[in-house]
This record gives structure tokens, sequence and C-alpha cells, in this order.
């Protein structure tokens, strides 16, 4: 079985993994097509192994709704794949053209698209009409989470639909670490994401102020609320309990969350925005972290029963959850098991590139 795959998001190494995970099933013979660059970062070669990987020449780079592959018909022709896997939305114009190039090759090749868009949005012409066309002629689709999936069936989208988060983890990166002893028995909190008002940082700010002067905090990241957190940490009187540090390189996160007894995502929804998947929620389970989510978006269904949850925006619900940490070892140990138990079942970047292989073969077996 031939596949082609088209995606931007696979100029990241770290994500190549899974073309190779993908490519080690005997079936299937992989080939990537990716942009040179995206949006200033260049095409990195990590995991090439078992698969090709390939830049094609792109128009508006950077442009996510606008940019598209002009090469890509006369590739297809020359690659004839069996199945030809858009790694983009519905409603963006690569994937209208993929489709239509697909659809024109000789026999037409298979098609699949991916969703995050986790909110029923209705889009002005001609997104609008790029997205009917993807939704009532690709063959299948696979959603990063629960209500991308709700969302295409509500707009017409009838085919098969699997939930299928885009990347996993590395566990072998990824996993527990033997803890040196708390240093004058401080419990620190982290958060590590952007500073964005709907990541909800304020409220986890204000949550740890009312816990007992040990539980520290430490914030890593960038983003336009960084000042305004800053001024809220020290209104709060938490300037000697709270660290703002720069973002960390993907291969430097597993000994960030090292340092952390708990990991907290206190992302809240927004009128354009809620929260699609969390990725730090599965690399801090991997790493044995005990984490704490809000009810935005995916969260719950990320986290399930290996975690706990808090009413988004609800700084005194989070307080009484971190409060439950702190006094609670066994519970911090029991649910850092059932984190990396479930990460092991669900999310790692081996089981997700093997669902996306089985939607590969569906796909073939109906053609």
């Amino acid at each position: 079985m031939r596949v082609v795959m088209l995606s931007k998001a696979l100029i990241v190494g770290a994500y190549q993994r899974k073309c190779e995970l993908i490519a080690a099933h005997d079936d299937v013979e992989l080939t990537v097509f990716t942009p040179p660059a995206w949006a200033g970062q260049p095409l990195q070669r990590a995991h090439v192994s078992g698969y090709t990987l390939r830049a094609l020449p792109i128009r508006f780079d950077g442009n996510f709704h606008l940019h598209h592959y002009p090469t890509l018909t006369r590739e297809l022709a020359a690659s004839r794949p069996d199945v030809l896997h858009i790694d983009e939305e519905p409603y963006n114009l690569a994937t209208f053209l993929a489709l239509r190039a697909a659809r024109g090759a000789a026999p037409p090749i298979r098609t699949l698209f991916f969703t995050w868009q986790n909110l029923l949005r209705r889009y002005p012409p001609p997104f609008n009409w790029m997205e009917r066309y993807a939704l009532t002629h690709v063959d299948g689709g696979i959603a990063g989470n629960q209500e991308a999936a709700q969302v295409c069936r509500a707009k017409g989208f009838a085919g098969d639909m699997p939930v299928i988060p885009q990347f996993g983890v590395d566990e072998t990166r990824f996993r527990p670490v033997a803890r040196s002893a708390q240093q004058n028995g401080a419990f620190t909190i982290g958060y590590a994401g952007r500073l964005v008002q709907e990541k909800g940082v304020d409220v986890l700010l204000r949550a740890v102020a009312g816990l007992p002067d040990h539980a520290r905090l430490v914030i890593v990241g960038a983003g336009p609320e960084r000042a305004a957190l800053e001024r809220l940490s020290i209104a709060l009187g938490l300037a000697g309990r709270v660290i703002f540090q720069s973002p960390s390189p993907s291969t430097e996160m597993p000994q960030v969350y090292a340092r952390f007894d708990a990991l907290v995502l206190p992302s809240r929804a927004q009128a354009n925005w809620k929260e699609q998947f969390g990725r730090v929620l599965i690399e801090a389970m991997a790493c044995g972290v005990p984490v704490i989510g809000s009810t935005c978006g995916e969260i719950p269904n990320v986290i399930g029963e290996a975690g706990l949850i808090f009413a988004e925006n609800d700084a005194e619900a989070l307080r009484a959850q971190l409060a439950r940490l702190i006094e609670w070892p066994m519970l911090r140990a029991d649910l850092a098991q059932r984190g990396r138990e479930r990460v092991m079942a669900r999310y790692t970047m081996r089981r997700i590139a093997d669902q996306t292989v089985a939607v590969y073969r569906q796909l073939n077996r109906t053609a």
C-alpha cells in the first residue's frame, strides 16, 4: 500500500518519529511531502529511516488558510499512491487543491484529512465552499479530539472519523526519573505553555495564593500576558514563591517536568477558542507527574481517570485539588502511575502510528 502524507507539521524533527513507525509496517510504503520551511522554521531531518521525506515548493508560506503546493498534482502522478493523507483542516486551500488532484488522478486516490477544530464555526466564502467540498468528497477523516469529530458530523460529514491525536510522545524520552528530596519541603507546581488569556494562568496564580507557603509555582513559557501575570503575582503576595522561566526546547522538557510535583493546565474557553488537546498533559503524565486540568475542551478526555479536574476559571476549585495533592502523597503516587499507564495505552507515538495505519488499511480495502 503506497501512502503519501502531506504535512507542514512534519518539518519538526521530533514529530517525524511517527513516520518511521508508520513505515515500519510491512504493508506500508510511505512518502512524506513537507514544505522546505514553515513560518521561518526550516525543515529538520531527525527521524527519516524507512520512508521518503521530500520538501515541495510552497506558496503563501506561513498562511494557515491559503498555503498550498503548486507541484502536488505532478508529484502524485509520479508517486501513484493508494492513499493520500492530507494533514490539514478541511477548510484550507491546501486540502481543497490536494483533494481535487487526488480525485483527478487515474485511478482516483483515496483521501483523508485531519482536523483539530472543536468549535462549530461558520466560515466566509471561499473557505466555507472548500470545507463543504472536503466534507462531501473526502473518503475519510481523523479528528484530534472528540468535539472535532462532532463538528464534522454536524456539518454533514458521513464517513469514518476515528479520534487519533496528531502526535504522541516518545515514551523512552518522556519517562519517570528518580527525584531528589524536596528542597526545604517545597511542593513545586508547574505550568508550561503560552502566556495568553485563554490559558488561564491568572487562575492558577490565584489558586496558589491560598495555599501554604511551601507551595511554589514555576511558570515556563512566554507570551503577551507575562508582564500582567508578573504584576498579579506581586499583588497576590507571591513574589517569593513564583518563578517565571523562558520556554525550553522540546528536547529539554523531560528535565523541566522532573522538577514538578504536579502540572496544571488551567485553560478556559473563549468565544473563538477552547483547548483542542493539551500536549503538556501527556508529556507530564509520561514522566510520572500528576496532572490537574480544567474542564475546557478536550482536557477531561485526555486526563480521564489519571488526574484531577476542576471547573474552568474557578480558582477555589483548583486550590482544593492542589491541596489534595499536597496533603496526600499516596494520591500523588497513584496518579503518577495511572498517568504513565494511560499514556502507554493511548498516547505513545507508536500507538498513534499504529492507529493511523489502521485507517489507511480501511480506506484501501474500501477502494
